[in-house]
């Protein structure tokens, strides 16, 4: 897909919709030969220490955190709508199992500013540095709804990554 170079202050993202229907795709490590990915719906976007922030959140249970733990970037992918179900594959099975983005038939590629990969197939790319994490308390919890999501006690670990790179179709970009 033919992206373009977009500024932070320029990128045009329905946020709401971006995170919980469209979903992201998470990759972390270092391309070609250590990385993986999973799908993301939980994160935002925003700033944070005068920086083009994205956060995103990952259980240690999933085979991603490993990668996000041993690598200091990571890269949010966006895909058309037509991609949905591919990334519902890749929220539910595990890189330790299979290639799962082999199995998909998506095309991962080098990133200009941090090692994780991309995907050719993306309409929007985020390249990010990690700069800070925290993992959730349920001491901290202030929501009756929020403790259900966690039966398993595998608390998200919060990742704060500074925007370094966004490419993306036009459609993602705001005009002059």
């Amino acid at each position: 897909m033919r992206r373009i170079d977009i500024p932070f202050d320029r990128l045009v993202l329905p946020v709401a919709r971006a995170w919980e229907t469209q979903w992201f795709l998470l990759a972390a490590g270092e391309f070609p030969d250590s990385w993986n990915c999973m799908t993301v719906a939980w994160g935002g976007y925003g700033v944070m220490w005068s920086r083009p922030i994205a956060m995103v959140v990952v259980r240690p249970t999933r085979h991603t955190y490993a990668f996000m733990e041993r690598h200091d970037s990571f890269t949010l992918s966006a895909f058309p709508e037509e991609h949905h179900e591919m990334l519902d594959y890749l929220g539910r099975r595990s890189g330790r199992d299979e290639d799962k983005v082999k199995n998909t038939g998506l095309t991962p590629i080098r990133s200009r500013s941090v090692a994780a990969p991309g995907f050719d197939e993306a309409g929007l790319i985020v390249e990010c540095r990690k700069v800070y994490f925290h993992d959730f308390d349920p001491a901290h919890f202030l929501a009756d709804y929020i403790a259900p999501s966690y039966a398993a006690r595998d608390y998200h670990r919060m990742y704060f990554g500074e925007i370094l790179a966004i490419s993306g179709s036009q459609k993602y970009c705001e005009e002059e």
